[in-house]
């Protein structure tokens, strides 16, 4: 067989990350990385705007996070909810509005004197690869001062990677793709 010489590939469009359909995504009770009304039990909520300030309302946020205690789950099992065991892992869609909530708790520092954080990924339509960034606990400023990833930031820019304290105890972030205030998202490689 002879061979027929070099091919030329041509590369095919990309797709983006969404939209989502409803019955791939959800599981029962996604956003409650504890039940709510728990001992300790907070709510983050926030909502995702696009470049021109208009909520998105078809977006996906995945959050990972360490216990009260500081302490990574590792078990198996992060999409099982039994009403009692904290997994760490939990995914919210958003509603018309943009909005997004969990249930979770407080993380607490991974390391002695570390600020403590929630890792973040979201999907959305428009968007090529999910982005990454993490929302910071407003309320060590010693250990948000030290923090290397916040350290390396403007102070405008820092500003959008901490939540802030509600009245009832909980967190509200909010996400912004790109524009004014853009949050900022992390690259892995």
């Amino acid at each position: 067989m002879s061979n027929p010489g070099p091919t030329k590939l041509t590369p095919t469009p990309g797709q983006t990350v969404g939209p989502f359909y409803g019955y791939a995504l959800p599981f029962t009770k996604d956003r409650e990385l504890l039940a709510p009304g728990s001992p300790g039990s907070i709510r983050l909520q926030g909502t995702v705007y696009d470049g021109a300030g208009h909520p998105i309302p078809d977006a996906i946020l995945e959050i990972w996070q360490a216990d009260s205690q500081g302490n990574v789950p590792q078990h198996t099992g992060s999409l099982v909810r039994d009403g009692y065991t904290f997994t760490g892992f939990g995914r919210s869609a958003v509603g018309n509005t943009g909005v997004f909530t969990f249930t979770t708790v407080n993380p607490g520092p991974t390391e002695e004197g570390a600020a403590p954080f929630i890792s973040v990924a979201i999907f959305a339509r428009g968007l090529m690869n999910r982005l990454f960034t993490r929302i910071y606990l407003p309320d060590n400023e010693e250990a948000l001062a030290k923090d290397p990833l916040l350290g390396s930031l403007d102070p405008e820019r820092r500003k959008t990677l901490i939540a802030r304290r509600d009245p009832d105890g909980g967190l509200t972030w909010d996400v912004r793709l790109q524009g004014e205030g853009e949050t900022v998202f992390l690259d892995f490689q």
